[in-house]
């Protein structure tokens, strides 16, 4: 093993998967190992000279249902890197959130006996709800890697092998972070005040959200000419995507709203955005960590197809579906599901967190929760995955 370079397979699904991906290869280098690195990537990790086999996007669909039109395409994707694997074993797999997939691909290479360590990073919301899924990764998945120390306690009930190697975002970004900086960081107007909108980073998303979050923000529009509204684009293709939708408004609302596509290599528009606004407005997903992080007050909503929120909605064990309230253990985040997911509810929501108070005691809320997880003991990821070889 010393004598060889490491190979060690990824795959990620999404861009927080590609930025957590790019900074463990990076941490490798850092600490002297000579490994290469293939799979699925994105622009962030090919950067850093992953390989990628597949683009990323392939894996960016959300939902059951929405997960069945795609089943034979990620049937096949899974097959082309077990195949490959099979004829040239890596020595580790690293599956980096996706959970639907790459849960699916570590259980497939345990099925085949191959010579290769599973390890799933970003631990599946198992804690949340289909907690019977913890059994299987118990035959998967040689190691759990958790970003909040909560998930290794539930883990260890089950003799799962895990470790709270800590969530990125938490020591990369300050506590001290003020807002008149990361507005002249994006070259915006210090003395106008902007709402960030963020339907999403996926196709699917933008089709199902963006409506949503446009309708809702020319309703505040009419009410408040004096905020502009902050659209992130991830890459050309959302740009376009989004582009397209404000076509179908008024100029007098579209004039208000501010399309920012990414420029840098780690795809850090969303973030941007969300740290130059005086609000944000998001989908409920990992970017309402960060948004906390950033320490902005913030709404977030969500919506399904209707059958796929039906049965997750049997299945979920938690009270909350946004993780600043659920590290919190209570709401301090306003959270519009499915029915409440309303242009008229979020309008209003947005509406509340004009008012400094209201804001000031989320932004000491989202401070508190940035701390707490910067208490924890965590581990080196990289430390923990070399031990398992």
């Amino acid at each position: 093993m010393q004598n060889r370079k490491l190979k060690i397979g990824i795959v990620v699904g999404e861009v927080s998967g590609d930025t957590l991906g790019a900074k463990l290869i990076r941490s490798f280098r850092e600490q002297g190992i000579d490994a290469e690195f293939e799979g699925i990537g994105g622009p962030q990790m090919i950067a850093e000279g992953f390989k990628s086999d597949y683009p990323m996007d392939i894996l960016s669909v959300m939902g059951i249902v929405e997960v069945l039109k795609d089943i034979k395409k990620l049937f096949a994707v899974r097959d082309g890197l077990v195949e490959k694997w099979t004829k040239n074993p890596v020595d580790i797999f690293i599956g980096i959130d996706a959970p639907d997939f790459n849960l699916r691909l570590s259980k497939t290479i345990k099925q085949k006996n191959l010579p290769i360590k599973t390890v799933q990073y970003v631990s599946p919301s198992v804690w949340a709800w289909r907690q019977g899924r913890v059994h299987g990764i118990k035959k998967s998945i040689d190691l759990v890697l958790c970003l909040f120390p909560f998930e290794k306690g539930f883990y260890q009930k089950f003799d799962v092998p895990a470790a709270f190697v800590g969530h990125p975002l938490a020591s990369q970004l300050p506590l001290e972070n003020p807002l008149n900086l990361a507005k002249e960081e994006l070259d915006l107007d210090i003395s106008q005040k902007h709402i960030a909108l963020l339907p999403g980073s996926r196709r699917g998303e933008i089709e199902r959200l963006g409506p949503l979050v446009l309708d809702a923000a020319q309703i505040v529009n009419q009410k408040h000419p004096e905020y502009t509204f902050l659209i992130p684009a991830i890459n050309d293709a959302r740009k376009q995507q989004i582009e397209a939708l404000l076509e179908k408004y008024p100029t007098n609302f579209t004039d208000h709203v501010k399309l920012l596509e990414n420029t840098h290599k780690e795809s850090k528009i969303g973030r941007q955005v969300m740290n130059a606004s005086n609000i944000i407005a998001l989908a409920s997903g990992t970017a309402t960590l960060e948004a906390m992080l950033l320490h902005r007050p913030m709404v977030t909503f969500y919506k399904l197809n209707w059958l796929t929120y039906v049965i997750a909605k049997m299945l979920i064990k938690i009270p909350y579906y946004s993780l600043p309230n659920i590290i919190a253990g209570k709401r301090i985040i306003k959270e519009l599901i499915q029915d409440d997911a309303t242009p008229e509810k979020l309008a209003d929501e947005i509406e509340k967190l004009m008012n400094e108070e209201t804001a000031q005691i989320q932004v000491m809320q989202n401070i508190t929760m940035h701390k707490k997880l910067l208490s924890g003991n965590s581990e080196d990821p990289v430390k923990v995955i070399l031990d398992l070889l």
